[in-house]
């Protein structure tokens, strides 16, 4: 059987110096149209900034509070000031693709609003087609390499 390959429309790549840059991207990415209607994977190992990441997006965003990692729990919700909702995903625990469905996450995904999932390949085959994926690569204790692709057209809006 052929794999099924994700289409890349555009790539880029970009290099955070310490947390500040991750920050200062974050912010640049918050502020563009239609990112509160985008699903978004995060790659990298553990340490590399995902949820540094998802605090810096939803704090730009203008999420008020402790942005928590979904470690334990798989699904953090947030209200947006917007009055949408961003669900930030972690798949780190799943032993099977099926749990996604187990869990009920198709219907959270049918809802409009921001997705944000770190370990998305533990949920393979179960998730919609991202439109970014950021792949974080620690390159030393602060700084990190982001490779960003857009598989959707509001995935190349967004990277734009």
């Amino acid at each position: 059987m052929p794999i099924a390959h994700t289409p890349i429309l555009e790539t880029r790549l970009f290099d955070w110096a310490d947390e500040a840059g991750c920050a200062a991207f974050a912010h640049d990415l918050a502020a563009r149209p239609g990112l509160t209607e985008a699903f978004i994977e995060l790659h990298g190992p553990l340490g590399a900034g995902k949820t540094t990441f998802v605090r810096h997006l939803l704090h730009a965003l203008g999420v008020a509070g402790r942005i928590k990692s979904p470690t334990y729990t798989v699904l953090e919700a947030y209200a947006l000031p917007d009055g949408r909702e961003a669900a930030h995903f972690d798949f780190y625990r799943f032993n099977d693709p099926q749990e996604w469905q187990d869990a009920g996450f198709r219907d959270v995904f049918a809802r409009p609003g921001l997705k944000l999932a770190e370990w998305a390949d533990k949920a393979a085959g179960q998730l919609p087609l991202p439109d970014l994926s950021l792949h974080i690569d620690p390159v030393d204790e602060q700084r990190r390499g982001v490779r960003v692709e857009a598989h959707t057209p509001l995935g190349q809006r967004l990277l734009a």
